[in-house]
C-alpha cells in the first residue's frame, strides 16, 4: 500500500459491449488506476486494459440477481479511494445515460475525492446502428428519444405515452424488455400499432440477435425468440433500414462498376 494517495475517481463509460469500442482516453485512464469497480455490463475483456496489480472489484446489478446496492457502491468508491488512490468506475454504455455516473460522483466529491468523467458510446444509438438501423434517417425520423422504461417507483413513464404521439420520432427504450407488452399497448393506444419495431440483444457483441416486427406483434415475438437483457427497444420506420437491400441492388445501374472494382 502507498505511503501517501491521492483519492480520487474517474467515472468511464465501457461501451455498447463490443470492447473495441471503448475510447482511447478510457482504455489509457483504465490503465492507470488502482482500483477498477466494474458492473455487470462492462465486457470483462477490458480488464485487459488494467495493470495486473490493480485491484478489479465486481459490483454489478443485474435484475433478478443479487447485486450491489447503489449506496455500498458509492461508499466503496470512497473507501477504495482513500486507502489505494486512484478508482476507476468502469460502467457499460455511457455511464451518464441512466447510468448513475454524475451521482456517483457527485458522492465522492461530498467526501473529499477529486473526480473525473470519460464519456462511452451508448447503445442507445450503437446497438441499433450495429443492426443497420440509423436512429435518424432523413425523410423517415425528424428526432429521436432515448427513454428509460420504467420510473424510479416501477410505474411505466410517462415518456413512453409522449413517444408514442410523436410518429416522426425514433423512440430507443432502454431497460424495458419486461415492459414490451406495457410499451407495445400505450403505442397502439395511440394509433401506432403498425409502426416499425425492433429489439436487439447483446448489440455490437457476436452474440447478437435482433427480431424486426411491428408494435402489436412485438411482445409476442420478443416471447417466441426467449429475447434476453440487455436489449434495446426501438419503434420508428427506421426500423424497416436494417434490411436495406446491398448497394449494387439499391442503384442497379451501378452493379457493372461494383463488379469492376472487386
Amino acid at each position: 500500500m502507498p505511503a501517501f494517495v491521492i483519492p480520487r475517481l474517474t467515472v468511464v463509460g465501457a461501451g455498447p459491449g463490443d470492447p473495441e469500442l471503448i475510447t482511447l482516453k478510457g482504455a489509457r485512464i483504465l490503465a492507470e488506476a488502482d482500483v477498477v469497480l466494474y458492473d455487470a455490463l462492462s465486457n470483462a475483456e477490458l480488464l485487459s486494459h488494467a495493470r495486473p496489480d490493480a485491484k478489479k472489484v465486481y459490483v454489478g446489478k443485474r435484475k433478478g440477481l443479487r447485486g450491489y446496492l447503489q449506496q455500498e457502491i458509492n461508499d466503496l468508491i470512497v473507501l477504495y479511494a482513500r486507502v489505494h488512490g486512484h478508482v476507476v468506475r468502469l460502467k457499460g454504455g455511457d455511464p451518464f445515460v441512466f447510468g448513475r455516473g454524475r451521482e456517483e460522483m457527485l458522492y465522492a466529491q461530498r467526501h473529499g475525492l477529486q473526480t473525473d468523467y470519460v464519456p462511452g458510446i451508448s447503445s442507445a444509438v450503437a446497438a441499433a446502428g450495429s443492426v443497420g438501423i440509423p436512429v435518424t434517417h432523413r425523410g423517415l425520423s425528424e428526432s429521436f428519444r432515448v427513454i428509460t422504461a420504467t420510473t424510479a417507483t416501477g410505474e411505466l413513464s410517462e415518456e413512453i405515452y409522449e413517444a408514442a404521439r410523436a410518429p416522426r420520432t425514433t423512440a430507443v427504450i432502454l431497460m424495458g424488455l419486461s415492459q414490451v407488452q406495457a410499451i407495445a399497448d400505450v403505442f397502439c393506444r395511440f394509433g401506432g400499432a403498425h409502426r416499425p419495431a425492433a429489439v436487439i440483444q447483446d448489440g455490437t457483441l457476436p452474440t447478437a440477435r435482433m427480431i424486426s416486427t411491428t408494435v402489436a406483434e412485438l411482445p409476442a415475438r420478443v416471447a417466441a425468440a426467449s429475447i434476453g437483457a440487455p436489449a434495446v427497444i426501438v419503434i420508428g420506420d427506421v426500423v424497416n433500414l436494417a434490411s436495406a437491400p446491398q448497394a449494387a441492388d439499391l442503384v442497379p445501374e451501378l452493379a457493372p462498376l461494383y463488379a469492376a472494382v472487386a
